[in-house]
């Protein structure tokens, strides 16, 4: 019975089926900031990529990436992918192991890329996790959790922004700091919330360009509205009280800066509080915008889209539930 559980990554019979993945993950997408938030709280959403791993013996090339689904003509299919890259670093420079023989990653992309919904953390996370499962001499069912576990602190180093792996990873709505010595502290909150309606316009809106956009300093009036607004926006969110979110959910540290270099945005998030939302932020860094919704979805979805529609951008929108489980880590 434990022969079963035991990853083919090890095996001893390389002759085993190839047509099948010897690893799979399923990673969610992610919202991070939340209002206030900025850098500190993320929540994962029920819009998911997946990632498989596979040996393939004989393959000329040391790796080949296919992809389908969202930016598949545009990501590269070799060793420059996020994916690739971090698995073969993390390999080589934290574990110090090489790959076992010619390797092939299929994903299936369902996360816009550039659209503050965490499509980078998903192929930081899915490196990490076929490095450390690579390097394992077993892998059971039983153990996952424990994997996940080993590559928190890794991803969030390498992705920048723990806001947007920590939640991918452990799922739900999750608050980030660090110790004072540096140490990675996470803490995951249950939520009563309703779905959100995600609309996300066809602009690049990169985050290095949207770190640019923010001043060096900030006020002290500022720092504390946002404190205090983050605690509120988490207690709302923890007692599903949405007379709390409709008051708390507001910034003073980025959104003033993001949402007008964002054509349509500021408009968008107007309409979608006229429509019935809760409360509207923007969805990471942008361009993005994330409404709390508890009826007419639909009709908060298209205000947004014609807002952006307005300005010259297509868009589009999608209804989603929180995720509470994270990322799905399947052997065989």
């Amino acid at each position: 019975m434990m022969q079963e559980n035991v990853n083919p990554i090890v095996a001893k019979d390389r002759s085993a089926d190839t047509s099948r993945p010897i690893l799979t993950i399923r990673i969610p997408a992610t919202s991070a900031n939340l209002g206030a938030g900025f850098d500190c709280i993320g929540v994962a959403l029920d819009l998911w990529n997946t990632f498989e791993l596979y040996h393939v013996p004989g393959q000329k090339k040391h790796i080949i990436i296919e992809s389908f689904g969202e930016a598949a003509d545009r990501l590269p299919k070799d060793h420059t992918n996020t994916i690739a890259r971090v698995m073969f670093e993390e390999l080589d420079e934290t574990l110090g192991q090489k790959a076992p023989g010619p390797l092939k990653i299929v994903c299936h992309n369902n996360i816009p890329c550039g659209s503050g919904l965490g499509s980078s953390s998903t192929a930081v996370i899915a490196g990490l996790v076929f490095a450390h499962a690579l390097a394992r001499r077993e892998l059971t069912r039983e153990n996952v959790d424990t994997l996940k576990r080993a590559v928190l602190s890794r991803a969030a180093e390498i992705e920048g922004h723990g806001d947007n792996v920590v939640p991918a990873l452990l799922g739900g709505l999750v608050v980030i700091t660090r110790s004072a010595n540096g140490r990675l502290l996470t803490h995951g909150i249950s939520t009563r919330v309703p779905k959100v309606v995600v609309c996300v316009p066809d602009f690049v809106f990169l985050t290095p360009k949207a770190r640019a956009v923010l001043p060096p300093t900030l006020p002290r009036a500022d720092a504390i509205y946002n404190i205090g607004h983050a605690v509120m926006t988490i207690e709302a969110l923890r007692a599903g009280d949405l007379k709390l979110l409709a008051k708390a959910l507001d910034d003073r540290m980025h959104e003033p800066y993001r949402f007008p270099a964002i054509p349509g945005a500021i408009e968008a998030r107007e309409a979608a509080l006229d429509s019935g939302a809760v409360a509207s932020c923007l969805s990471g860094a942008g361009p993005g915008i994330l409404s709390f919704v508890e009826n007419d979805h639909e009709r908060v979805g298209e205000a947004m889209k014609n807002c952006f529609a307005g300005a010259g951008l297509k868009a589009r929108y999608w209804i989603l539930d929180i995720n509470e489980t994270g990322a799905e880590i399947i052997l065989g």
